[in-house]
C-alpha cells in the first residue's frame, strides 16, 4: 500500500497521510482548513520495510482503509514536560 504524506504549514510536526497523491476527497473540510494547504513531504510504501518516526504503520494502514486519511500530531507538551520533571527527580 502506497500513501502520500503531507506536512502542515500551520501546525509544526503535524502530518496528513492520504491514499493517493493530491486526493483529499475523504478528508473532512474542517480538518483541511485547520491543517492549511498541504505540502507534500514524501510518498511512502507501507510495506513494513521502513519504520515511521511517530506513527504505527498498522494504525496508519487501517485508518487509510477505513476513513481515507491518517492525521499524525506531535505528542502533547505536557507529557514531554512530565518526563523531563521525572528525570530531574531521579537525579
Amino acid at each position: 500500500m502506497f500513501c502520500a504524506i503531507y506536512r502542515s504549514p500551520k501546525r509544526d510536526q503535524t502530518y496528513l497521510y492520504v491514499e493517493k497523491k493530491d486526493d483529499f476527497s475523504r478528508v473532512p473540510a474542517d480538518l483541511l482548513q485547520g491543517f492549511g494547504k498541504p505540502q507534500l513531504a514524501m510518498m511512502l510504501h507501507l510495506d513494513g520495510t521502513k519504520r515511521l518516526a511517530n506513527a504505527d504503520q498498522e494504525k496508519v494502514k487501517a485508518a487509510l482503509v477505513e476513513q481515507g486519511y491518517y492525521l499524525q500530531i506531535p505528542p502533547p507538551l505536557e507529557s514531554l514536560l512530565k518526563g523531563h520533571r521525572e528525570k530531574d527527580k531521579k537525579n
